[in-house]
């Protein structure tokens, strides 16, 4: 009876998963950790020279969209664009900057009378972001990362 205890006993010990080590794969911790990421997010914004780094991230958001509406309404305005019927409309544009800060305008969203009475507005655009100042990537966890927003433009032409 003895042996019969310490032979259940053993059996007990060592046929337990308990004792057994399981492998965790470098490829499975990583599935792991990028199911953590929240992608919709980044640590730091694109931004420009003008845009102080120690500002809040909301703020350095603002900045940067205001340096770059203003660099193209400033572009805009150089050109003489004449229009049959007077124009009000909001542009949306829809832009992606790459992790080495290159900006490029993926979409145009705009008015039909807009575009009729403008028909080289695209390339007026376009134009104005071959001027465009350095451009600082967005950061995502100490890496450069691309990005892409969209950025409303209010054209009023009389």
């Amino acid at each position: 009876m003895n042996k019969f205890c310490v032979f259940l006993i053993g059996l007990a010990l060592f046929s337990c998963e308990y004792f057994n080590v399981k492998k965790t794969s470098p490829e499975a911790i990583l599935q792991e950790e990028l199911k953590t990421f929240n992608w919709e997010e980044v640590d730091t914004y694109p931004s420009f020279k003008v845009c102080d780094a120690s500002l809040p991230k909301q703020a350095q958001k603002q900045c940067f969209e205001r340096v770059l509406r203003e660099h193209i309404m400033a572009n805009l305005q150089k050109e003489i664009i004449v229009v049959t019927q007077d124009i009000n409309d909001t542009l949306s544009l829809e832009f992606k900057v790459s992790e080495h800060g290159e900006v490029t305008l993926q979409d145009i969203e705009m008015d039909s009378i807009t575009l009729s009475e403008i028909p080289n507005i695209k390339a007026l655009l376009y134009k104005s972001l071959d001027s465009l100042p350095k451009v600082f990537p967005a950061i995502k966890r100490n890496q450069n990362v691309k990005t892409e927003f969209k950025l409303p433009i209010i054209i009023h032409v009389n």
